[in-house]
Parts: structure tokens; C-alpha cells; sequence
């Protein structure tokens, strides 16, 4: 079976009993930290997909991770045990990208990414992000700025599978394509 599509059906699985018990948010926010998380360390994956580590602390780290406290975050307590019961804590990286992405589209949310060659100050963030909430007036935001210097100068702003590239470095490539051509 497909890894992604066993990940993905968790992930669903996941969203509608958190939206039963009035959760989604909070479990939205774990899987953001978890995935971040994963990002940051990335022996956690090997860890995690160590058959040597004992699930209980494989557990234990996981709530750590995601930033949970067991009494109030009981739902995705629950659903680390089912991950274990089913064999399946390996796949929770992939269940927090899914989960992530189901939750985004449900609630109408654009996952905003923006790289420049140096960092914006406050109101450079706030002119960008005007222009971009314009452009799409139904949903909201979320924004993660970066900085790339190999972009010489200007940005870059992906929405989706969409981007525009005002950088510098984009433009010396085009003339590049241009003299070569």
C-alpha cells in the first residue's frame, strides 16, 4: 500500500474526530509544532522509526515534541496509542503533514511562504501582506518569512503551487537565458 495514502487516511481520520470533539485547532497547532519539530531535529524521524526505542518513550517524545500536555491534549494522547496499537507511530510525520494540509483546506487557509535576500522590517511585512490578503480576499493568511541571501536582492512569494520571483538573482538568469539564446 502507498505510504502517503495510509498517512493521508489517519490525517482524515484525525480531523473529524477532532472536529467532533471541538479540537481541530489545538490538534492543527500539535501537528504544526511536531512537523517543525521534525524540521529542527532530524534524528527525531530515525528515533521514531527505531524499533529499539520503546513505544511508550517514542510516545513520550512525540508529546514533547508537538508541544502537548497529556490532561488537555487527550485526543492526540488517544491517537499516539491507536498509532501504536496499529503499528503506525512511524507514520506520524507524514499524519502531521496530511492533517496540516486537510486543515488548511477546510478552513480556507494559505499557507503564505516568503523568502527575501535580506529581513523585512515590520512594515515591509505589513505592505506584503496587504497585497497578498487583496489577491485573495476569501480565507486567511499564514505567513512564514525567510531570508535566502543567495537571492542577491527582492523576494520571493510562493502561495500553493504558485510563486513569483522578484529577486534579483531571477532576473540575472533570465538574462542570462537571454544572451544565450
Amino acid at each position: 500500500m502507498n505510504d502517503g495514502l495510509i498517512p493521508r487516511r489517519y490525517a482524515k481520520a484525525l480531523l473529524k474526530v477532532a472536529l467532533e470533539r471541538h479540537v481541530e485547532k489545538r490538534i492543527y497547532e500539535l501537528m504544526n509544532n511536531l512537523s517543525e519539530s521534525f524540521s529542527s531535529f532530524p534524528d527525531l524521524d530515525a528515533t521514531v522509526g527505531n524499533p529499539f526505542v520503546a513505544p511508550a518513550k517514542k510516545k513520550e517524545l512525540l508529546m514533547t515534541a508537538a508541544g502537548a500536555d497529556a490532561a488537555k491534549d487527550a485526543t492526540y494522547a488517544d491517537f499516539l496509542k491507536l498509532l501504536e496499537k496499529n503499528n503506525r507511530i512511524d507514520m506520524i510525520r507524514g499524519i502531521a503533514l496530511a492533517y496540516a494540509d486537510d486543515y488548511r483546506r477546510a478552513e480556507k487557509i494559505f499557507k503564505v511562504s516568503i523568502t527575501s535576500a535580506a529581513p523585512l522590517d515590520k512594515e515591509e511585512r505589513a505592505r506584503l501582506e496587504k497585497i497578498i490578503g487583496a489577491r485573495f480576499k476569501e480565507g486567511t493568511m499564514e505567513y512564514d518569512f525567510r531570508v535566502d541571501p543567495a537571492l542577491i536582492g527582492g523576494f520571493t512569494v510562493t502561495i500553493g503551487s504558485e510563486r513569483l520571483d522578484a529577486s534579483v538573482r531571477n532576473d540575472l538568469e533570465q538574462l542570462q537565458l537571454k544572451l544565450l539564446g
